[in-house]
């Protein structure tokens, strides 16, 4: 009898590791067909620029695509091995979008009589592609749980102080750069700030996991609205401050208004106080104000906002040249676009980073600008779902930090050049050219991928 109840005990963890393989193996086939028709849909893009544009089949950008695909299917064997309870939205989700912009760079790179000329924008961002790939199995290797980087967070304080500070360091800086946003390394150049997004992500949640009791809990009730304490606003002051030193001394409106959204953000999910949205929304809506009477490059872009189409700002430089040419480029585009590799979207100054959604919206339409905002949404809303289902309140603000940043960068450079608000110079996620962009989107990414395998497969599993 003994010998009975010993069997039945030892079979028992046997069938329990195979209904806890079950869930992972499937999630690893659903994100393999979603993988699958991802890359299709990038290759079919790719091929039908150079079918437009060219009239033949350019057999070495060909190949160059092809050996991303197989790198993108080698981080997913990658995550059958080290993740199997990751997310399996968030890989297919951003192929697609990496796929997409690659095909319209390659477009743009071509000259209106279809000649191709050398090492141009599209080969870069394949290669840049490759990196940023490489950088998020980097990731899911060094950080096996998201819950260590915890340790490090005013580590990741500091490494975020030098990141932003780098640009504006002698020697590093790169010389006639519009916004000193920029690191010459010989013939690399590289934006910094793009990887202190993710390094402030890290401690902004490390901190308010620390601080959360005191700045959700204390202060002085003022009719519906709980005021914070005085001392409790050292924070969010702190952080704002940076923000317009970003501002002024970096002239990037665009990454300060990132940072500060971010913070907000999470320091709200953190305490789930509203008067800390509106005591963001006063401090942001002040240092705009404050820069638009105080720097110039502020003030241009006002002006062109709500000016651009006045005659005399159209054509004088820096005028709006660049934003109507964009919402022309739009309007060409109707409902289904021109098509890819048909319309004229190298018109328009820096159509294949700044204003990649306009080049979008002219040769996939309405339709097609839909469907990539769609696809924005939903590897957002992954993000959101892979916070809120974890256990932790660390990796619960880390996840949506990141998931925040690309939501807000997305309404920040797509509402500038949609003239809903200011154009702000950042780039379209995993989009718009840009090797440091993609990089830190991508590794985005990974740590997203990590966040959700570790909350899968710990004591909550939610699938």
């Amino acid at each position: 009898m003994a010998d009975a109840n010993a069997t039945t005990t030892l079979a028992r963890p046997s069938a329990d590791r195979v209904t806890t393989r079950r869930p992972s193996t499937r999630l690893r086939n659903v994100e393999l067909a979603l993988l699958l028709v991802a890359v299709a849909v990038a290759a079919s893009a790719i091929l039908l620029v150079q079918l437009g544009a060219l009239g033949h089949i350019d057999g070495h950008i060909v190949t160059l695509a092809a050996g991303l695909a197989a790198l993108v299917l080698a981080l997913h064997v990658v995550l059958r091995f080290v993740a199997r309870d990751a997310d399996p939205f968030i890989l297919p989700i951003a192929t697609a979008l990496n796929g997409i912009g690659i095909a319209e760079i390659y477009r743009i790179d071509l000259s209106p009589t279809g000649v191709r000329q050398g090492w141009d924008d599209g080969t870069s961002q394949i290669a840049w592609t490759a990196l940023g790939i490489g950088a998020a199995i980097a990731v899911l290797f060094l950080v096996r749980n998201h819950r260590l980087l915890q340790r490090y967070t005013y580590i990741a304080m500091l490494v975020s102080i030098v990141l932003l500070v780098l640009p504006l360091v002698p020697g590093l800086r790169l010389e006639n750069a519009a916004a000193n946003v920029w690191v010459s390394v010989g013939p690399l150049n590289f934006q910094p700030g793009e990887i202190a997004k993710i390094t402030l992500a890290v401690f902004f949640a490390g901190f308010l996991v620390a601080r959360r009791d005191s700045l959700a809990m204390v202060g002085r009730k003022v009719l519906f609205v709980r005021l914070p304490r005085g001392r409790d606003l050292g924070p969010i002051l702190v952080v704002w401050v940076l923000a317009l030193a970003v501002i002024v001394f970096e002239h990037d409106l665009g990454t300060g208004l990132l940072l500060f959204g971010m913070f907000v953000a999470m320091l709200y999910v953190a305490t789930g106080r509203t008067s800390w949205i509106a005591l963001g929304l006063l401090l942001a809506a002040g240092g705009a104000y404050a820069a638009t009477q105080v720097l110039s490059y502020v003030q241009g872009r006002v002006t062109n906002w709500l000016d651009a189409f006045q005659g005399d700002l159209y054509q004088q430089p820096g005028g709006s040249f660049q934003i109507v040419n964009g919402i022309f480029g739009l309007a060409h585009g109707g409902l289904f676009g021109t098509g890819l590799g048909q319309g004229r979207p190298d018109i328009t100054p820096a159509a294949n980073s700044d204003f990649i959604m306009a080049s979008l919206g002219e040769e996939l339409g309405l339709v097609g600008v839909f469907a990539i905002l769609s696809l924005y949404l939903l590897f957002v809303s992954r993000g959101f779902r892979i916070g809120y289902s974890g256990p932790d309140d660390f990796g619960k603000l880390l996840a949506v930090g990141l998931a925040f940043v690309i939501a807000l960068q997305c309404f920040i450079v797509i509402g500038g050049v949609m003239r809903v608000i200011p154009n702000t110079g950042l780039t379209t996620p995993f989009l718009a050219a840009g090797g440091s962009s993609l990089i830190a989107n991508w590794m985005i990414a990974g740590l997203l991928l990590r966040i959700s395998d570790t909350i899968r497969s710990g004591p909550r599993t939610v699938i």
